[in-house]
């Protein structure tokens, strides 16, 4: 976080080039979100995320046999809203607000828009690759 703060014009340089030039200038810098993904994560990575004003998600990782991908959210912390939070994160943190405590299992359209759009972005880059199928599971 603190590189993406001191690195703003090179992180949109590099999302001008890989994605272009609209993209780039519609980054909203006013509340930004980090999502660590990791094999494992400590109870003091769990209790540090959760006392940073940052939005932060921990996202565990698992490579299972089949050459399957389990990713799975561990903690996430909605972070301080700043006076410039935009519409979508005010809509993302009441979403996430509402979400029951306990596992449910909903059918895929009515997923809540927190979780779709979690997995969204590493979803999009991994089935960029050719040799990747996704085969949704029931959690």
């Amino acid at each position: 976080m603190s590189w993406l703060d001191s690195a703003h014009h090179e992180f949109e340089a590099l999302v001008r080039r890989g994605l272009g030039v609209e993209v780039a200038e519609s980054i909203d810098w006013s509340r930004p979100r980090m999502v660590c993904i990791a094999a494992g994560f400590s109870h003091h990575d769990r209790v540090a995320v959760q006392r940073l004003p940052e939005q932060i998600d921990l996202v565990h990782y698992r490579v299972l046999e089949g050459d399957l991908l389990s990713l799975l959210l561990v903690d996430s912390s909605p972070g301080s809203p700043s006076a410039a939070s935009s519409r979508r994160n005010r809509e993302r943190d009441a979403a996430i607000d509402s979400t029951p405590a306990a596992p449910v299992l909903v059918a895929p359209g009515l997923v809540p828009e927190c979780l779709r759009d979690l997995y969204a972005e590493p979803d999009d880059a991994l089935t960029a690759w050719d040799e990747v199928e996704v085969a949704p599971l029931r959690h």
